[in-house]
Formats: C-alpha cells, sequence, structure tokens
C-alpha cells in the first residue's frame, strides 16, 4: 500500500525529509565542532603560546650570547620587566641571576621550571623545552632554552599563564562559529530554495496525474531542462500517446462491430427466410453457401479479436532458457499458408538456427507477418533466416514513409481502413523475447525484419557475407 514500504526515510514526504537532513546536519556540526574544531583550536593555540615565547626570547638570547657590558644587562633587566604577559628568568649553577616579575602566588610554577632547568644542563643534546603545567585549576605554558654564557651556560625561562590563551581562545571560537553559522545558513537557503524548486514541478506532476485518472483534459506546462523536465515531456507524449490509441481502439471497435452485425444480420435472415422455405439466392444450396461464407467471415473476426488475448498470454509467459527452431517454425507456417495464393511463389532461404522464446509465440508472429505479405505480394515471397536475423519479403507496393513509422502500434488503420492487430501483435513479442522487429522498403517491395543486434565485428563481417 501507498507509504507503507521502503525505508523510514523514504516514507516521508520531500520537505520531511529536507528537515530531517537539516537536522542532522546540526548534530553532525555540533559533534564536529566539539570532537575535532574544539581540539585543532587547542592545539592550535598551544602553539602559538610557544611562537609568542620563542618570539619573545630571541632578543633575549642575542645579548645573552655575546659579550654583554652593564649597559647591555640594564637594557635586558627593563626589557624583562616591561613584559606584563610572561615571566622571564636566567638561571645558572640552579640559581636565578637575573628576571622579570615574579608573582608569589606562581611560585609553584617556579619551583617546577627550576627543577626542569636543572635536568636541561645535563640534557644532551637538548637545548630547547617547552610544555605545560597545572596548578590550582591553572596552566602554564613554558619554554626554556639552554644559552652558552662567558661564566658558562645558562637557561632562559619563559612562561605564561592561561588568561591570554582563554581570552584568545574565546574569540577563535566565537570567530569560528559566527563563520560556521554564516556558511550553514548559506547552504541552507540555497539548498531549501533549490528543494522546494523541484517539490513544485513534482506537485504539478502529480495533480496531472491525478487529473488524468479523473479523465479530465489538461495541460501541463514545466519549464525546466534537467531530468524533471524530461519527466514530464514524457508524461505529456504518453498521455498524447494512449489519448490516440484510445480513439483508434474505440473507432476500431465501432468498425468491428459494424462488420460483426453485417455477416451476422445476413445469417439470420437467410437462416430465417430458409425455415419459412424461401431461398433468397434462388435455391438451397447457394442460399446455404451465402450463410456459410458469412459465417467463415464472422469466426475470424472473432479469431482475430481472440489472437490478442492469446499472445498476451504467451508473452507474459515464462520462457526463461526456452528456444526455438525457426527452421522448423518458418516450415510449418509455409505449409499451412501456401493454399492462401497458390499463384504467389513462396521462396525460403532458411538455415536451422535458434530464437529465444516459445514456438507458439514465434509461430504466430511469422503467420502474421505472411498474412500480411500475402495481402500485398505481386509474385512472390521470400523468407531468409540467419542467426539472429529473420526476414520476409515480397514485390508488393511500397509503403508510404509516414506509415513505416506506425506499422507496429496497435489500433492502426491500415490500407483500405482495415484495422490489424497483427504487426502489433509481432512487436509484443519480439520485445519480450529481446528482439527488435523494423519494416523497410526494397528496391521492388518490402519486407520485415526480426533481428538482434550483435556488436562484435566478426559477426558483422559474417552476416555481411550471409545475405549477399
Amino acid at each position: 500500500m501507498k507509504g507503507q514500504k521502503g525505508p523510514w526515510f523514504t516514507r516521508m514526504s520531500l520537505t520531511q525529509q529536507v528537515f530531517s537532513m537539516i537536522v542532522i546536519m546540526l548534530i553532525f556540526l555540533s559533534a564536529f565542532f566539539a570532537f575535532f574544531i574544539s581540539d585543532s583550536i587547542d592545539r592550535t593555540i598551544t602553539d602559538l603560546m610557544y611562537t609568542m615565547m620563542a618570539s619573545d626570547q630571541k632578543p633575549i638570547a642575542t645579548v645573552l650570547t655575546r659579550d654583554t657590558d652593564t649597559e647591555d644587562r640594564e637594557y635586558l633587566s627593563a626589557y624583562l620587566q616591561a613584559d606584563e604577559t610572561q615571566t622571564s628568568f636566567l638561571v645558572q649553577d640552579g640559581k636565578i641571576i637575573m628576571a622579570s616579575r615574579m608573582p608569589e602566588q606562581e611560585s609553584g610554577i617556579q619551583e617546577h621550571l627550576l627543577t626542569q632547568a636543572d635536568s636541561l644542563f645535563e640534557a644532551v643534546p637538548e637545548e630547547v623545552r617547552s610544555g605545560m603545567y597545572q596548578e590550582d585549576g591553572r596552566t602554564y605554558y613554558y619554554r626554556m632554552e639552554k644559552l652558552p654564557g662567558a661564566a658558562g651556560p645558562m637557561i632562559l625561562v619563559t612562561y605564561m599563564n592561561d588568561l591570554y590563551a582563554s581570552q584568545f581562545r574565546e574569540s577563535l571560537i566565537n570567530s569560528t562559529v559566527y563563520v560556521i553559522i554564516i556558511v550553514f545558513f548559506l547552504m541552507l537557503m540555497a539548498t531549501l530554495i533549490w528543494v522546494f524548486s523541484i517539490i513544485r514541478p513534482l506537485n504539478q506532476i502529480r495533480s496531472y496525474i491525478s487529473q488524468i485518472k479523473q479523465g479530465k483534459d489538461v495541460d501541463l506546462y514545466i519549464n525546466r531542462g534537467d531530468e524533471i523536465g524530461d519527466l514530464a515531456d514524457e508524461l505529456v507524449t504518453m498521455k498524447d500517446e494512449l489519448s490516440r490509441q484510445d480513439k483508434a481502439k474505440e473507432e476500431m471497435i465501432h468498425n468491428i462491430s459494424h462488420d460483426l452485425k453485417t455477416p451476422i444480420a445476413t445469417i439470420k435472415s437467410y437462416s430465417e427466410s430458409i425455415k419459412d422455405g424461401i431461398y433468397p439466392y434462388g435455391d438451397l444450396d447457394s442460399s446455404v453457401d451465402v450463410i456459410l461464407h458469412n459465417a467463415q467471415r464472422l469466426e475470424e473476426k472473432v479469431h482475430n479479436l481472440l489472437y490478442l488475448n492469446r499472445v498476451e498470454y504467451l508473452v507474459s509467459s515464462d520462457a526463461s532458457g526456452v528456444v526455438t527452431n525457426m527452421k522448423d517454425v518458418v516450415e510449418q507456417v509455409v505449409l499451412n499458408s501456401a493454399v492462401i495464393r497458390p499463384e504467389i511463389e513462396i521462396i525460403t532461404d532458411v538455415e536451422e538456427v535458434f530464437f529465444d522464446g516459445l514456438i507458439e509465440a514465434w509461430r504466430v508472429s511469422i503467420e502474421n507477418i505472411m498474412e500480411n505479405a500475402f495481402r500485398y505480394a505481386k509474385t512472390y515471397i521470400k523468407i531468409q533466416v540467419r542467426e539472429n536475423d529473420l526476414r520476409i519479403s515480397n514485390d508488393g507496393p511500397k509503403m508510404p514513409e509516414d506509415r513505416i513509422d506506425t506499422l507496429f502500434r496497435p489500433y492502426e488503420k491500415g490500407e483500405g481502413g482495415r484495422f490489424g492487430l497483427g504487426l502489433s501483435i509481432v512487436s509484443k513479442v519480439t520485445k519480450a523475447n529481446n528482439y527488435l522487429v523494423q519494416g523497410y522498403n526494397l528496391d521492388d517491395g518490402v519486407c520485415f525484419r526480426i533481428y538482434r543486434p550483435v556488436m562484435e565485428e566478426q559477426g558483422k563481417a559474417k552476416r555481411r557475407s550471409q545475405w549477399k
């Protein structure tokens, strides 16, 4: 039943699917931001802290690694005291020999860094060490570098608390969130516009189909060049074709009804006359012959109508893996149809090949083509059968070009206003067994061909030589 099949997602309307996708995207973005972006920002801030400390240590190291006089040391001391975001000090022989401000509340990190500096003296060849230290709920970033000095090696130590990092992190996260929100909003608007541009024509198509189902004469106008536009065009074409077929079917039924009434009326009137002792055709035998002739006409018309139902059954039957010897079928059809017009020469050039499908379906198809050929042939009918290729030609009048395109449509009116189902039955059988059928004009007549395309060049060359 409608709406009961398929995954839960496909049972929702397109609008519901879109909003579900939006919710899923929001959840994904939140998780992505929480687990990936947040960690990435923390790593970026940590690297930035180390880079800032290294940049601030560079001029200090430059002064310390050369012979310095009193003026340089005073300048260096003033430089260290001026930095309010970082704390720097020099360690030599386990003692602090020069330092910037040293807050008493940060004594824990200072003692930790003195211990780290002592171990750095012994480290070989390590000259730079950086890391983080946590104390009383605060995080400290530090960097220390071993420097040569006139009185022996020194360790330049710089650390800073997480106040600046927290402010920078908050600013960076806010900026990132704003950018993500703006991009997501723009993408959401573009997605909604695109989705509703799809939903609207789909609703038009649904309304169009619903009204067609109710028998209303409506038009569909969707000016799109994509698959939805192609679908709309195909629906309009299908509706026009179905309308044309319905009209042709109604006309055919009207004509068939008229054709059936004539022999029935003749049989009835002649039978009543004979019963009353009156012979409309002069004598009993002649009058009965008229009745038999009209009964035969009536039988042929009813037979044609039943034929269509019969072929529908044959086409729908499971013929998977079933093959038919076309030589046997052609010989049987020729034997049965030779008496139709004895003056027509039947030429056969048949190889023993096998076509996919049921023998009865192929027999019906060839009989229909032969019946059509007998109707128009002047002197001969020629049948040729090769691998995946069957051709039946005759020297009858050529077909109008506009007639060729409609040969295999059902309920088409043929020559002399006749309504035939024979060629449409041929088309059904060939398509059901994955073959193609076509009709075309020859220099001296017409030809009907049933074939299956073979793409290999070797097969093409072989068939060209066969038809010479």
